[in-house]
C-alpha cells in the first residue's frame, strides 16, 4: 500500500493505492472516515491512475463530503441489528439452499462499510448488519448472490445463471441496491 496525495479543485486529497495482480480496472472506495482507497491493476502506470482519479473527482469529493456528514451508529444499535438479522439470514439461506444444495460453513453478520455481503473461499458467508434496513426482496437477492458464490467465485455468466434460477429479476434488484448507500 502506497500513500499518495493529489490536488483536486485546489484541495489536496490523500489516498491509499493498493495494487492487485488480478484486478482489471481502477476502483475507488471512500470509507466511513472519509479516507480514499484506490485499487488498481499491478502493472497500471501512476499517470493513468491519477488521470482516472481526476476523471472521477466530482464523485470522489462528493463521497468524501457525504461521509464527513454521516451520522454514526451507536455500537449497541449495531449489536442489536446483528442479533435480529442473523436468524433472518439463516432462514433465508435454508430456504434458498433447499434449491441449490450448496455446502457452507460459518454465517457471520458484520458491520461493514463497503459491502453488503461476501463469501470466502473456505465457504464462510458474511452479511452486513445494515441489511436490516432493506426491503425483503433486496435481502433475498444478497443472500442468493453470496450463496451462489459458493459454486462460482466470480461474476461470470455461469454465476448469474445460478442467481437467476431463484431470483429471476436479479438485474432490477441489483440496480436498486446500487442506489442504496451503505
Amino acid at each position: 500500500m502506497i500513500q499518495n496525495i493529489i490536488k483536486i479543485n485546489d484541495k489536496n486529497i490523500s489516498y491509499t493505492l493498493k495494487r492487485r495482480k488480478y484486478q482489471r480496472q481502477i476502483n475507488f472506495i471512500v470509507h466511513q472516515d472519509g479516507s480514499l482507497i484506490v485499487t488498481a491493476p499491478k502493472m497500471c502506470r501512476q499517470v493513468f491512475i491519477e488521470k482516472e482519479i481526476i476523471k472521477h473527482s466530482q464523485w470522489i469529493t462528493k463521497q468524501i463530503g457525504d461521509k464527513n456528514n454521516n451520522i454514526t451508529i451507536d455500537e449497541s444499535v449495531i449489536n442489536y441489528m446483528k442479533k435480529i438479522l442473523k436468524p433472518i439470514v439463516e432462514a433465508k439461506l435454508l430456504q434458498f439452499n433447499s434449491y441449490y444444495n450448496f455446502e457452507y460453513k460459518r454465517v457471520s453478520i458484520r458491520h461493514q462499510a463497503t459491502r453488503w455481503g461476501s463469501c470466502s473461499s473456505k465457504g464462510n458467508l458474511n452479511f452486513n448488519c445494515k441489511m436490516m434496513c432493506l426491503p425483503d426482496e433486496l435481502r433475498d437477492y444478497i443472500v442468493v448472490h453470496e450463496l451462489c458464490h459458493l459454486q462460482e467465485m466470480n461474476h461470470s455468466k455461469k454465476f448469474w445463471t445460478l442467481v437467476k434460477k431463484t431470483v429471476p429479476n436479479y438485474k432490477e434488484l441489483r440496480a436498486q441496491l446500487k442506489n442504496v448507500r451503505i
